[in-house]
């Protein structure tokens, strides 16, 4: 028994301080994001408190402006949550069910495609082909939801029966956007300030829509490796940056931590539902997609989780709800493996459940996008 006690004290002598871990996690963010360079934002959450939120590097190079905690970032395909959100509380009023058809909503859909659920959509196993396939971007300059739809609609093509396969969807996304906008009226970007941004004081958090302002806003870059420069990379560089419902959102560290202790307080049903196991990604490996959310039951505890890709824009939410320990990180450059950073937070921050390996969501996501070279931002993405 007393060597048990001693090992015990040696263990507890032996993990870092708050204020160390602290201090390592900030060594590494700024080695990793230079003053000089576009940056990032870190927060760190653990058992409701906050162990870490600082920003890094800057956002605009043209100005010299730095990120701070209120800058905003576009989150890429985090996004997706807000709009999965948004289309469950919509079912949960009864203005919608999960297993009426695209064709429910708009008649004009081919029948092959039509047939395909909401729940269908949410959950990446639609089978719907990409609309990056069938728009004309020599007529299109900032594509929209609208455009998507338009782009799909009489397509008719699927990847394979919807329900029997995962494969990552922008396109259902959009597609959800439509629906949003179908059944209440508005446009998203109305909807989403209406019943998310202003409820939880998310004051300066936006949606992306071309011409209109985005306060303190970051610039996006991409890293030219071979160049050792940045090149900006951001809404007027790439065409479908503009879609809105898969990747427009516009936020920061402190209007995103609404949104969090909203998930994490409010004990709504379909909170719940979207952050549970819905279709699997890799049954082996006991990795599903929910609803806007990628959940993974392979550790002690689940981890739920999803990143953003958008222009030169790079995004991370890594939650363990058990332990109610959440990290997020926004980025407004390209070149860094955002992933492997994470890893090395995790760590630092004392969880060692890193679940989300590359081997399971990301390829799955890489798989369904090579045949779309053409798309500047999806070459980004690959590299």
């Amino acid at each position: 028994m007393r060597n048990f006690f001693v090992s015990v004290i040696i263990v507890l002598f032996c993990l870092p301080t708050r204020a160390q871990r602290v201090e390592a996690i900030d060594s590494l963010m700024r080695s990793v994001y230079p003053n000089k360079a576009p940056g990032a934002a870190l927060m760190i959450i653990q058992d409701g408190r906050v162990l870490f939120n600082r920003a890094y590097g800057l956002a605009n190079l043209s100005n010299g402006i730095a990120n701070n905690t209120r800058s905003n970032f576009n989150i890429g395909s985090i996004t997706k949550q807000f709009t999965a959100f948004c289309i469950l509380e919509l079912a949960a009023q009864q203005k919608l069910s999960l297993e009426d058809s695209l064709l429910h909503f708009f008649p004009g859909f081919h029948p092959v495609t039509g047939r395909i659920t909401v729940r269908q959509l949410l959950s990446h196993c639609s089978g719907i082909a990409d609309h990056y396939e069938f728009t004309d971007t020599s007529k299109v300059k900032h594509a929209t939801d609208r455009d998507v739809l338009e782009a799909v609609q009489s397509a008719g093509q699927l990847y394979f029966t919807p329900g029997t396969q995962y494969r990552y969807s922008n396109t259902a996304y959009c597609l959800l956007g439509m629906i949003i906008e179908k059944l209440s009226g508005e446009s998203y970007a109305h909807y989403i300030r209406q019943h998310i941004f202003e409820p939880l004081h998310m004051t300066n958090s936006r949606v992306l829509q071309v011409g209109q302002p985005i306060p303190v806003r970051s610039v996006g870059y991409e890293y030219d490796s071979t160049g050792n420069q940045f090149n900006k990379l951001d809404e007027k560089e790439s065409i479908f940056f503009s879609t809105e419902a898969d990747g427009g959102i516009y936020t920061s560290l402190n209007d995103y931590a609404k949104w969090l202790r909203f998930l994490e307080s409010s004990g709504k049903a379909t909170i719940q539902q979207a952050r549970s196991p819905q279709f699997p990604v890799d049954s082996l490996q006991q990795l599903f997609y929910g609803f806007g959310w990628f959940v993974s039951d392979k550790g002690m505890d689940r981890a739920v989780y999803h990143s953003g890709s958008n222009g030169g824009f790079r995004a991370f939410v890594y939650t363990i709800p058990s332990k109610k320990y959440q990290l997020v990180i926004f980025s407004n450059r390209t070149g860094v493996d955002l992933e492997e950073l994470v890893e090395r937070l995790n760590k630092m921050a004392g969880i060692t459940n890193n679940s989300f390996t590359k081997i399971e969501a990301l390829v799955s996501f890489h798989a369904c996008w090579p045949i779309f070279a053409p798309c500047k931002e999806t070459l980004l993405f690959l590299i």
